[in-house]
């Protein structure tokens, strides 16, 4: 085979029109991988070496043969090595272009100005005085790979990317994120872009601030998702901006002074902010998984959503302890079903009346409250009350059962 049989054309990372105008060389290393692109999908390989025959027609790589002119484009992902070590921090970028590191002892703030390759960051080691800044102007990866990270300083990792950031929790790894006391940091973990959460290893935070874990656009846990334990949080163990969608996983979040998860309208800003106009802003959807909350503190909730909630599948185990708590709040509507999956929501309100000091007013405990409709399609709901006062479910609005939902509660309505 000749030499220019067995080169790639890539311009602006896209392969154009299936036609090899001209030739240029693929030099790959280690930590670099390529995605063919086809139709939306893409196939994601490692490879030294592109081959290609027929006359340029097609390219091989590995054991996969690729038709030139069905492929959009060709993109090279580089890999970005991340390692905490006591007091210190190493940052092995491999060929990644156009990015920026810095180093403060155990401190890493990198920038990547990079428009064309995307970028993935294996985060490992342990400190108890680093944390790990990023911005970029494209989507990203960041692999927790038994990271150990405790920052002195602010958050203990800080994602200023406004795009879309997978958080992947590598397998059989454990996991421990905690911020810095006192700061002006948001969360321990957060992200400015939407955040997507896989993989089947664990993470526990701490938020020493304000919350645990804060998106400012919405946050996604995907089928795969492991187990994320917050442990305790000054402010919302999880604050979501936009929309929280859960699929699968483990949650259990405890210790937190105020809400266990918190979804936040979004609205206009003079920042970059996701569009507030979209349907789902302010809603929630969980589809499968298990949330185990505890509130324990007075006047908060479990689950708080300003607008509407629908489930349609998952298991909660939620109690509400703290006077006037609630252990789901909803202030638009509230759909349960099974559409999904098998539906078990499972809730006891043990705490009592709380008083607000200044105004006076009085907030009962309640294991549910819905300011706008309840509809139970499928699934079982069991909300015991036992504390002083307290209620178990509270509706606002039109009460809807089906005979094929089981509901075990005292329901009040109006």
């Amino acid at each position: 085979m000749d030499n220019t049989n067995r080169k790639a054309f890539l311009f602006g990372g896209r392969l154009i029109g299936g036609l090899l105008l001209f030739m240029f060389g693929i030099v790959l290393h280690a930590q670099e991988q390529i995605r063919i692109w086809q139709a939306g999908n893409d196939t994601r390989l490692t490879t030294t070496d592109v081959p290609f025959s027929d006359g340029g027609s097609t390219f091989t790589v590995g054991d996969k043969t690729f038709d030139t002119s069905s492929v959009d484009s060709i993109t090279v992902v580089h890999t970005v090595y991340v390692t905490f070590a006591d007091n210190t921090a190493t940052v092995d970028l491999g060929h990644a272009p156009n990015v920026e590191v810095s180093i403060d002892g155990a401190h890493v703030n990198i920038l990547s100005t990079n428009t064309k390759n995307e970028l993935e960051f294996v985060l490992q080691g342990t400190s108890t005085q680093g944390s790990l800044t990023y911005d970029g102007p494209l989507k990203c990866k960041f692999y927790l790979n038994g990271l150990n990270l405790t920052s002195n300083r602010g958050a203990a990792i800080d994602i200023q990317c406004g795009k879309r950031v997978s958080l992947i929790l590598n397998s059989g790894t454990e996991n421990f994120l905690a911020d810095a006391a006192g700061g002006s940091q948001k969360a321990a973990l957060y992200c400015k872009g939407h955040l997507e959460v896989e993989g089947s290893g664990t993470l526990t935070v701490w938020g020493n601030a304000k919350h645990g874990i804060a998106t400012k656009e919405y946050m996604q846990l995907k089928k795969s998702t492991g187990l994320i334990i917050v442990e305790k949080a000054v402010s919302d163990a999880m604050h979501v901006g936009q929309y929280f969608l859960m699929s699968g996983g483990e949650l259990r979040l405890s210790g937190q002074g105020g809400d266990g998860l918190q979804v936040e309208k979004v609205t206009l800003s003079d920042d970059v902010t996701p569009d507030p106009n979209k349907e789902e802003n302010g809603q929630m959807f969980i589809k499968g998984g298990t949330i185990g909350i505890v509130a324990a503190s007075n006047d908060v909730k479990g689950i708080k959503v300003p607008g509407n909630m629908t489930i349609s599948g998952g298991t909660f185990n939620i109690l509400a302890s703290g006077n006037g708590s609630k252990g789901i709040s909803v202030s638009g509507n509230m759909l349960i079903n099974e559409d999904d999956n098998t539906t078990l929501i499972q809730i006891r309100a043990t705490g009592g009346i709380y008083e607000d000091e200044e105004t006076e007013d009085e907030s009962r405990c309640m294991g549910i409250k819905v300011d706008g409709n309840l509809t139970i399609n499928a699934g079982t709901v069991r909300v015991a009350n036992t504390g002083s006062g307290s209620r178990g479910i509270r509706i606002h609005g039109t009460y809807t059962k089906s005979s094929n939902a089981t509901v075990q509660a005292n329901i009040k309505q109006g």
